[in-house]
């Protein structure tokens, strides 16, 4: 019997291959199958951990600008291969960076996305994998941009500053100093947002909030990201303005679509199951396992683990997930692909006492073992 166990991060409490190897040493507890663990996550946070723990990758720590122009670390993951490169742009431009009190739309600034871009590029990556998710910024990935050698000109032909307010100087824009291995690059954008970047449905009408754009302030800034569209437009002959996902990460996604080669915007759970092989291994597989920390209504509506189960029932595989916490209306599961889902909790307990790593690990390995001695009997 082969079983394949793709398991969600725990959050607070397991990675996903803390989850999976758990799942797996009960599996084997209960009966002799080849279990095969794989690494998940949706493209957001966790993303990178989960990758190069579970595909044997290495971290890298690199020195960057922050959203508001601090140095911070930002750390990111290359892959066994040595030419895949899994990035967070909230590692550099995260709104977690910055206080609440300290948010300021006007001059945060996606400098250091494009400095961890090319700090990968020297190390020799190639591939490249980027979670958007997550960010303090809403300047049109324009900082990211000047990192990577573009330069964005003010009428003095001088490179504009930090932010979402410099924008409007913006007067011409220059590719002659741009990294050249950049043509050699591919990109894959994990982003599971579909707003384009101008407009009531944009980057700083929808988003800006979050991030400290004040409600008079809205147009003023909705203009100025017009402007750097239209001097895009202008210098590229191309508008990417409307498509899909442009206004995602406050305009970084416009920025990838519109100055790097090879882009692609794509929900995250897609680039994660592609990135893991998962399709492969689930062909000959007789069981699929999946879960998350707690399974809901909002599981159902697309989260990991449904991406999980309907990939699997595209060969008409058995799904079975394990949650630290199953709500009353989880049932809707049932309906996505997951033939039966369990909670790993086995008696009353604190959310503490339930969380605690090793308790997880042993409360994870005790259920699946029991799930799979009733698979073996039947």
């Amino acid at each position: 019997m082969k079983v394949v166990v793709a398991i969600d991060s725990f959050k607070g409490s397991l990675t996903s291959m803390e989850a999976g190897n758990a799942a797996k040493a009960g599996i084997l507890n209960a009966c002799a199958a080849d279990v095969v663990v794989k690494p998940l996550a949706d493209g957001g946070e966790g993303t990178t951990e989960a990758l190069v723990e579970g595909l044997g990758g290495q971290f890298v720590s690199v020195c960057v600008t922050g959203p508001l122009g601090q140095k911070t670390n930002a750390r990111y993951g290359i892959m066994e291969d040595g030419k895949t490169a899994v990035m967070e742009m909230a590692e550099a431009a995260g709104i977690t960076l910055v206080g609440r009190d300290q948010l300021n739309p006007w001059k945060a600034t996606t400098y250091g996305v494009g400095e961890m871009i090319l700090d990968a590029v020297e190390r020799g990556c190639r591939d490249f994998i980027v979670g958007i998710g997550g960010s303090a910024t809403t300047d049109g990935g324009a900082g990211m941009l000047q990192a990577l050698g573009y330069e964005l000109l003010d009428e003095n032909g001088a490179q504009i500053g930090f932010g979402a307010g410099e924008l409007d100087r913006i007067v011409r824009i220059s590719a002659e100093h741009r990294c050249p291995e950049l043509s050699e690059c591919r990109f894959r954008i994990a982003c599971d947002v579909r707003n384009p970047l101008c407009g009531e449905n944009g980057a700083v009408f929808v988003f800006g909030p979050q991030k400290g754009v004040r409600e008079t302030e809205k147009t003023i800034l909705d203009e100025k990201m017009r402007h750097f569209a239209e001097k895009t437009r202008e210098f590229l002959g191309t508008d990417n303005s409307l498509e899909e996902g442009a206004g995602a990460a406050g305009g970084l996604g416009f920025a990838f679509l519109s100055y790097l080669p090879k882009v692609r915007l794509q929900p995250g759970i897609e680039i994660v199951l592609k990135a893991i092989g998962l399709e492969e291994e689930l062909v000959d597989a007789d069981f699929v396992v999946t879960g998350e920390g707690r399974l809901d209504f909002q599981t159902a509506m697309g989260k990991v683990p449904v991406g999980v189960a309907q990939l699997a029932k595209k060969y008409h595989k058995k799904v079975i997930a394990f949650a630290g916490g199953v709500t009353e209306d989880a049932g809707k599961c049932n309906e996505k692909g997951i033939d039966a889902f369990f909670p790993i909790v086995r008696g009353v307990t604190t959310l503490d006492e339930a969380m605690n790593r090793e308790t997880a690990k042993r409360n994870m390995e005790l259920s699946a073992e029991q799930v799979f001695r009733l698979v073996r009997v039947l």
